[in-house]
């Protein structure tokens, strides 16, 4: 059975939705939405909205009240939206639960509604997905949905946080037209593209250069300066999350730039950086390494070069850690970054190297996933 994305709710989340344009009952540590139902209830919609936001296990069993049979727990079932999250962050297993959002009693993260890697390549259920969290439709493109959606900030990064997986890891559509094929770019034309003009840059660097020795020091302190450029700007570009523009210029310009990447993590077509985008953002740092490196054209090429030459590694890296068995160091690498993924995107920004996450004290922590 494919894999239904589902959340988990803070009491206090549920509790919020008590009222007839949205009303979230529990059994147990089940959650549904019940909105859609209050005005077919027999006994009317206010009875139902008496118990808006809170626990309906004791007025289901209540015969002085009203004997409910299997009809109303089948309503139920339709309409399950997520879990019940506990104190400490876990979700209770009720046995009912199935697909991303589901561990059998294992650690359930609360936000991303994932409890290990493997459940970044269930398939989403697409028309349960879109029925329950009514965010975007993968069967149709998805910029126009983000751009007309109307979703508040809050709700939109909320949602593009809870991994989706599209047909086996198919890319869902973005723009649905001729401007589709300039969305997806396979990870061997990253290389193609970027290392003959990094190999054309380091030449130029070496003829001013007395020494190989100061042309390979030049390549690799850009080289290195290029993980500490990663970190920045995967951690306050890619993740501004809480300093977007509640509006849908802001929300439009981070679903494109990285929130795809997180709400279908494992579409190995749009996980490396479309060559026009990086040369966008690419040429201000040859300006600036040339600004800052004033004295000598020839060492600012080659730092410049460097620095190139470690973003083709970040990128190479990028891929393959979603989509290869890799051996030993690269392994743990893997297991990070796809922690990134289903248990803490607001730690673990470095994908090349976990050095700079723990200088700046945001790499992802040992928390195990935990057995209730």
């Amino acid at each position: 059975m494919p894999g239904r994305t589902l959340p988990t709710f803070t009491l206090a989340e549920v509790e919020s939705h008590n009222s007839k344009k949205s009303c979230y009952v529990t059994l147990g540590h089940n959650v549904y939405d019940v909105t859609d139902f209050l005005d077919s209830h027999p006994g009317g919609a206010d009875l139902v909205l008496d118990y808006a936001g809170k626990d309906i296990t004791d007025i289901l069993k209540d015969e002085t009240s009203h004997a409910h049979g299997e009809a109303a727990y089948e309503v139920l079932d339709d309409s399950l939206v997520g879990f019940l999250a506990s104190t400490n962050g876990t979700t209770k297993s009720t046995g009912l639960e199935n697909g991303n959002g589901s561990a059998n009693g294992v650690y359930v993260h609360p936000r991303t509604g994932m409890s290990c890697e493997e459940d970044l390549s269930k398939d989403t259920d697409i028309s349960s997905d879109y029925k329950t969290h009514k965010f975007l439709d993968l069967n149709r493109p998805l910029f126009p949905q983000v751009w007309y959606g109307g979703f508040s900030k809050e709700f939109y990064l909320d949602q593009v946080h809870r991994p989706r997986h599209y047909k086996g890891g198919a890319s869902a559509p973005l723009f649905g037209n001729f401007l589709e094929p300039l969305t997806k770019t396979p990870w061997w034309m990253i290389p193609t593209v970027w290392l003959p003009p990094v190999s054309y840059g380091l030449y130029l660097a070496n003829k001013g250069f007395s020494s190989p020795m100061t042309t390979a020091t030049c390549f690799g302190a850009g080289l290195f300066i290029w993980t500490f450029a990663e970190y920045l700007l995967h951690r306050f570009l890619f993740h501004l999350d809480y300093y977007l523009p509640d509006n849908r210029v802001g929300i439009t310009l981070h679903f494109t730039l990285h929130g795809i990447h997180h709400y279908l993590p494992m579409d190995k077509y749009r996980l490396v950086m479309p060559p026009t985008l990086f040369a966008v953002l690419a040429a201000p740092f040859w300006k600036l390494a040339h600004t800052i490196l004033f004295w000598d054209w020839h060492i600012a090429t080659g730092v410049y070069a460097g620095a190139i030459f470690g973003y083709i590694c970040y990128d190479l890296t990028h891929y393959f850690l979603h989509h290869q068995n890799l051996p030993g160091w690269w392994k743990y690498i893997k297991k990070l970054h796809l922690e990134h993924h289903f248990l803490d995107y607001e730690n673990g920004f470095g994908v090349t190297s976990p050095f700079w996450d723990k200088v700046f004290g945001t790499e992802l922590g040992l928390k195990a996933k935990k057995e209730n």
